[in-house]
């Protein structure tokens, strides 16, 4: 079964999102913070994420997503007057990442966090993917190891 669309009417509950993003003025990163979902369903997770990041990429538009992260989900997801493409991808370049483009603002790559990390390695990634100096570390890898694929 595959779900192409939801349309979420009404007011929407944002939860409080847990991201932590490279500040403003910074330059520009290849890697512009993480964000720590707190399941694997997108649909139930995106409203949030974007909801928090408007203020800063204005309207996403488009988001990219790796197949393997995430459960079945929609292929747009329509807030109020707006749709948002959600496209999924093998091997998009890291598994634990998320692209998110906006009109006119450009594009936001986020380091996801797997929902089931412990808080306390989840913070440590949080931390170490939204510093300017790019540095990562062993722990901006869910496996622990340093990644690959992460740029820096």
């Amino acid at each position: 079964m595959t779900t192409t669309d939801i349309r979420l009417i009404g007011p929407h509950q944002f939860l409080p999102v847990r991201l932590a993003l490279v500040p403003q003025g910074t330059g520009l990163h290849r890697i512009d913070g993480a964000w720590w979902p707190r399941s694997r369903h997108l649909a139930a997770e995106l409203p949030s994420l974007l909801h928090a990041l408007g203020p800063r990429w204005g309207r996403i538009t488009r988001v990219t997503v790796d197949h393997a992260m995430w459960n079945v989900g929609p292929r747009r997801l329509t807030l109020g007057l707006r749709t948002i493409h959600v496209s999924r991808a093998a091997g998009m370049g890291h598994r634990h990442t998320v692209c998110l483009l906006s009109l006119g603002t450009g594009r936001c790559d986020l380091l996801v966090v797997p929902p089931d990390t412990p808080p306390d390695r989840a913070g440590r990634m949080l931390a170490i993917a939204s510093r300017v100096d790019g540095a990562t570390g062993p722990w901006t890898s869910p496996t622990g190891s340093r990644p690959q694929a992460v740029p820096t």
